[in-house]
């Protein structure tokens, strides 16, 4: 298995979770992180490797990426296991996957790379790498098998993981969080090229909504050490230093639930928002030259998954020159204030997560099984 990220890893422990009982002692090992760890899975290169994002972003990086996915691609045509999962991350996974399938290991990608929403060109490709696709949108499922590539809708991992009902004050005993006071979660990011261009907006904006509302309390998870030590390097480059923000590691579903409204960098971390049934605002800063080929890819108006899912601007999305403090701040004052929108948003997003909701762990396990079952036996 390969997982490229923190999301990714969150997912593959998911469908871990059901897999490992089924196949106690097989050696399930690749690229992945502690979620994965969790179920035995052996991890052979760091996945911190992998997290870059961004066209040029990743060309910095692309000698030491693409000398991963050889050295994985060499050892696992020697070893050829009963099956090969990746996880997201397409750039690095559907070349692997194409080299694998094509010497007979059958391979499976879990969570559709999202071709509805830019680079449909790529169905063919995946068509070519792929042996069976985990969707974990109800919508995808009938655009793969139209382009002859056998798919499961699986639902989304995190509609079982995170409750129907968040329990807030919990949340916020749990933190160490005033239990009354108006409470802003900000999540940048969890990759270094995401908290490089969106940390010093994301606190900035903070810091003019404390000066409407000093009461207001800033909760900022990071996914791990590494992430929190560059987040206060970028806050302490911008003289943001003195903005109170209590950053934690970890945690971000706990700050979810602790929240009363979110700052979110676009994502995965969206879509959690609105499982958490939150107002939020999205807002997405990269490099310049990157947004400049990418901003003309897309096929839809939105960016974030809680608008692309309701198929309109639920909540706000705010991206490169447009996420300035100012913009930022405005927009998530307003979805403090309108007690109505948030109702409203509440409704929305509980029946976005009744769609979501499946046995993601035990539909997951079940596919990756049957894909075993029959393929032909190995040499």
């Amino acid at each position: 298995m390969v997982a490229g990220e923190t999301s990714g890893d969150l997912l593959a422990g998911r469908l871990l979770s059901g897999l490992r009982p089924q196949l106690p002692d097989a050696l399930m090992h690749g690229i992945g992180g502690p979620n994965m760890a969790q179920h035995g899975f052996v991890s052979d290169f760091p996945m911190e490797k992998l997290s870059v994002r961004g066209l040029f972003e990743v060309l910095a990086h692309y000698r030491e990426i693409k000398g991963i996915q050889i050295a994985l691609r060499d050892q696992l045509l020697a070893e050829r296991p009963a099956v090969f999962i990746g996880v997201d991350a397409p750039d690095f996974n559907l070349g692997l996957e194409a080299q694998l399938k094509s010497a007979g290991i059958p391979t499976m990608h879990f969570i559709g790379p999202s071709i509805w929403a830019w680079r449909g060109g790529r169905i063919k490709k995946i068509a070519r790498a792929v042996s069976h696709m985990l969707v974990i949108f109800p919508f995808e499922e009938e655009i793969y098998r139209q382009a002859g590539i056998p798919a499961t809708y699986v639902g989304h991992p995190l509609a079982q993981v995170i409750p129907m009902e968040p329990d807030q004050v919990a949340a916020r005993v749990a933190l160490n969080l005033p239990t009354h006071a108006p409470v802003v979660a900000l999540l940048p990011g969890s990759r270094m090229s995401e908290l490089k261009y969106n940390a010093v907006a994301f606190v900035a904006a903070a810091k003019l909504l404390l000066q409407r509302d000093p009461s207001l309390q800033f909760v900022a998870p990071m996914a791990g050490e590494a992430q929190h030590r560059y987040f206060n390097e970028l806050i302490a480059q911008a003289g943001l230093q003195d903005v109170q923000i209590k950053v934690i590691d970890g945690q971000s579903h706990r700050a979810l639930a602790a929240a009363d409204a979110v700052m979110v960098a676009s994502g995965t971390a969206s879509l959690e928002v609105a499982l958490f049934k939150k107002p939020m605002v999205i807002a997405y800063k990269m490099m310049r030259a990157s947004w400049h080929v990418l901003r003309h890819m897309g096929y839809q108006p939105w960016i974030g998954l809680p608008n692309i899912l309701a198929q309109e601007f639920l909540v706000p999305e705010l991206l490169q020159d447009a996420a300035t403090p100012q913009a930022l701040a405005d927009a998530l004052w307003q979805q403090l204030q309108d007690g109505a929108h948030r109702d409203y948003l509440q409704r929305r997003f509980t029946e976005m997560h009744h769609t979501l909701l499946r046995d993601t762990a035990g539909e997951s396990a079940r596919a990756v099984l049957e894909l075993i079952a029959q393929s032909p036996r190995r040499a």
